[in-house]
């Protein structure tokens, strides 16, 4: 699962403008501290953080140096219901990473990798 979580973490990356323009991140970190991606003192420090896009911004600054296995498989579960239209283009980012890399032998792993992110 790593190498997901590290997929995505590429995914959100490059879509990092766009989500801390249009995402609120409250419910969000609410989520993320319910599954111990982020701590109690992380959560305590971000809700001290005037504005959504900076505290979206800061949420992130947390992710990113972030050593939980599944960090950005939570952040995108945590987002789907509210922002499905980001999901969506994560997704096709997803598809276009998973097809940019070098033909293996054996099935497709696109799959077991979307359901990864769906736990």
């Amino acid at each position: 699962m790593d190498r997901a979580n590290e997929t995505l973490k590429q995914v959100f990356k490059s879509l990092h403008a766009k989500i801390a323009k249009d995402v609120n991140p409250d419910s969000v970190i609410d989520v993320l501290l319910s599954k111990h991606i982020i701590s109690d003192d992380d959560y305590y420090n971000l809700r001290q953080v005037r504005g959504s896009r900076d505290r979206c911004r800061d949420l992130f600054s947390f992710l990113y140096l972030s050593s939980h296995p599944e960090t950005f498989i939570q952040l995108r579960l945590a987002i789907r219901d509210e922002y499905p239209w980001i999901v969506d283009e994560i997704d096709e980012k997803l598809t276009s990473l998973t097809a940019q890399q070098p033909p293996h032998k054996g099935p497709s792993t696109y799959g077991k990798f979307l359901a990864s992110c769906e736990l």
